[in-house]
């Protein structure tokens, strides 16, 4: 079975959040007030070892049906290789809730299914050889202030060729990190995350990955900012390499835009 995407799914979760209920200034532990949408659009692309030749956008569109409990739904499409190959990457269903809120210590139950691919280059929709599926669950919290936010996550994957195809030789995978954000004043603040994602199989324990995300985000008001964000990866080969690692060329870079309303 061809290996499995994780990275979109997760993204999802990624340097979304705020103070407080209602508040959108890129605090990873946000969560929607009831009866509140939100989006976040994001764009991005990665210089590699030469011409820019890949971009993507995502967007995130969630809704608060209580002051604990939210649910999003998430897409993306991304083109490469100076638009030769293009892709609709995924489409995830997550909901999010807040199982611990006392005082500046949050604790948030998080599950999610999504499938990538949905339609890509010559491809036709849904096609069995090209769709991939993934179940996630896990658990984000942390210690938040007016000021500062330290949050961490663990998510846990099961992805196959097929939604229930849970007898067949699927991956699980394991994700973990740690997000920061400072606020300089009331419209300047600062992100940082680091997050490993890896495989728990036994022909795949090897392969995994580190990205570091360093992020700036301005404050429009309490609902809505815009932020531009670099990252780097370092990548475990695996198999007979399983003690090499290696940082990719060139780094990731891009821009989003939050609104709760």
């Amino acid at each position: 079975m061809k290996k499995l995407a994780l990275t979109s799914l997760l993204a999802v979760f990624a340097f979304t959040g705020a103070h407080a209920a209602n508040v959108i200034d890129g605090n990873p532990l946000y969560l929607p007030g009831a009866g509140h949408f939100y989006s976040v659009t994001s764009v991005g692309s990665h210089t590699g070892s030469g011409p820019i030749k890949y971009w993507g956008a995502e967007e995130e569109f969630g809704y608060g049906v209580t002051d604990k409990l939210s649910v999003a739904v998430t897409t993306s499409v991304a083109e490469e290789d100076t638009f030769d190959a293009y892709a609709w990457e995924d489409f995830s269903l997550q909901a999010t809730y807040r199982a611990l809120d006392k005082g500046a210590l949050k604790l948030d139950l998080v599950g999610a299914y999504g499938l990538s691919p949905v339609w890509g280059y010559h491809a036709p929709f849904l096609n069995k050889d090209t769709t991939d599926y993934a179940w996630l669950a896990g658990v984000r919290g942390g210690y938040t202030t007016a000021h500062w936010t330290l949050a961490g996550h663990l998510y846990f994957s099961y992805l196959n060729t097929e939604t229930f195809n849970w007898n067949d030789e699927g991956h699980h995978a394991w994700a973990f990190g740690v997000d920061g954000q400072y606020l300089l004043d009331a419209h300047w603040g600062v992100l940082a995350g680091i997050e490993y994602v890896g495989f728990s199989d036994s022909y795949a324990k090897n392969d995994g990955s580190w990205e570091a995300t360093l992020g700036v985000n301005y404050n429009i008001d309490a609902t809505k900012f815009v932020g531009a964000y670099v990252s780097a990866d370092m990548n475990h080969k695996g198999g007979d390499h399983h003690d090499e690692w290696e940082v990719e060329n060139g780094f990731g870079f891009g821009a989003k835009f939050g609104i709760d309303f």
